[in-house]
């Protein structure tokens, strides 16, 4: 497949145009956490397998939630950062909607599929600290991904320190309340998976995002059921319609939401 085309983004430390960070670069108000451990890494050493493996109903719905409901639909010339990328797919889409994307995740391989997709700015970093200067985008994506960090709740502070006064944050994670389903799958080995499972809840999401400084526009829930299988589609998607009302018991959480004007 060919490579999404797009302007790289502006933003990736003092005084380093067009160079990609690493955790060594200096950066404005920039605190290292403590080095990932394997958990955190897992996705790194996964990367050749990810696209293979995920399930593409799963994939092809949040790229339409995020994309459709929880960004701006024009993105032409806006500054994007896709936090945690994993292989690009979010990237590439917003590329292809015009926008100067920079990805992060924590290794090269992962940037390595993402290559294969769009000629994004790709920079290794880690989600629980960010190598970028405050305010250096207009949009943040992350999805599915703040609860492979030991810590979420600094995940969103941080995505919320990098994002613009008046920027748009478009992030989902996995609803707490359906946990139980990744221990069955786990046991039964139907998810090939290791990394680190912080689910968040409904609740909990909600004041991740407000203590982080952010105002949330909109929160709703996906998938009713963790079956995500092909007979069972149509019942999803009719369901995510009352995504806004059933969003507390539904397994995915998505929230719109925007860092306010001084």
């Amino acid at each position: 497949m060919p490579a999404a085309t797009c302007h790289s983004s502006a933003g990736v430390g003092p005084g380093l145009p067009g160079r990609a960070l690493t955790f060594a670069d200096p950066v404005d108000s920039f605190r290292p956490y403590p080095p990932m451990d394997e958990k955190s890494l897992f996705y790194e050493r996964f990367a050749e397998r990810f696209d293979r493996e995920m399930n593409r109903y799963d994939l092809e719905r949040r790229l339409e939630i995020v994309f459709d409901e929880l960004v701006p639909r024009d993105l032409e010339g806006v500054s994007l950062l896709d936090a945690g990328c994993g292989t690009g797919w979010f990237s590439a889409e917003a590329c292809r909607r015009g926008a100067r994307v920079t990805s992060v995740d924590v290794g090269d391989k992962l940037l390595a599929e993402v290559a294969k997709k769009c000629d994004s700015r790709r920079v290794v970093g880690d989600l629980l600290a960010l190598p970028f200067e405050h305010a250096s985008f207009d949009v943040v994506v992350c999805t599915e991904v703040i609860e492979h960090t030991v810590d979420p709740g600094r995940a969103v502070a941080e995505l919320a320190r990098v994002l613009r006064p008046g920027g748009t944050l478009g992030l989902t994670v996995p609803n707490r309340a359906w946990h139980l389903a990744i221990d069955v799958a786990n046991l039964l080995k139907l998810r090939p998976y290791e990394g680190y499972e912080n689910w968040v809840g409904w609740s909990a999401l909600r004041q991740l995002v407000t203590s982080a400084g952010l105002t949330i526009d909109r929160m709703r829930g996906f998938h009713l059921f963790p079956f995500v299988v092909p007979w069972t589609h149509g019942l999803l998607r009719r369901a995510d319609a009352h995504g806004d009302r059933l969003g507390p018991i539904m397994l995915n959480l998505g929230v719109r939401a925007h860092k306010p004007r001084a």
